[in-house]
């Protein structure tokens, strides 16, 4: 019996499924809707925070994100992108930075941890609402094509 050979990239993509969510960057303050098991009960809870790193690693892909708790705390989590305990990200606010990890915020308190936002014109907004409305087009099966699979 021949083995069968597997492509680095072929072992990353097993267990890829598309998710559905927005393309955030590190910078941005991002949303997570989070499945949480108390008991027998499920309900979902929200974290919200700064991206502050991505790993882009197919299957293994993370992102973390940082927010300022309850007396000044700080919570960093790390989440993984395919994980089915997230169900839905929404972003709040998108962030203008120069750096791929933004680890230097550990260090900072107060203002100087703030990330700047990234303003945009009207017009760069409705091309991004466009861009946006055509993705949701393109990744939602309609009833039809499903008939067609059949």
């Amino acid at each position: 019996m021949k083995a069968i050979k597997l492509t680095k990239e072929t072992i990353c993509g097993l267990g890829v499924e598309p998710r559905k969510f927005p393309e955030f960057a590190v910078g941005d303050a991002i949303a997570i809707s989070q499945w949480v098991t108390e008991g027998s009960k499920k309900r979902i809870q929200i974290f919200q925070g700064d991206v502050i790193g991505m790993h882009k690693n197919g299957a293994s892909s993370t992102f973390t994100v940082r927010k300022i708790g309850a007396n000044n705390i700080a919570v960093e989590r790390i989440y993984p992108f395919y994980s089915p305990s997230i169900e839905a990200i929404e972003i709040v606010k998108q962030g203008d930075v120069r750096r791929a990890k933004l680890y230097y915020v550990r260090n900072r308190v107060g203002k100087a941890a703030r990330i700047k936002e990234r303003v945009m014109t009207k017009e760069a907004r409705a091309l991004l609402a466009q861009k946006h409305a055509a993705a949701k087009e393109s990744a939602v099966p309609t009833v039809e094509a499903k008939n067609d699979q059949q």
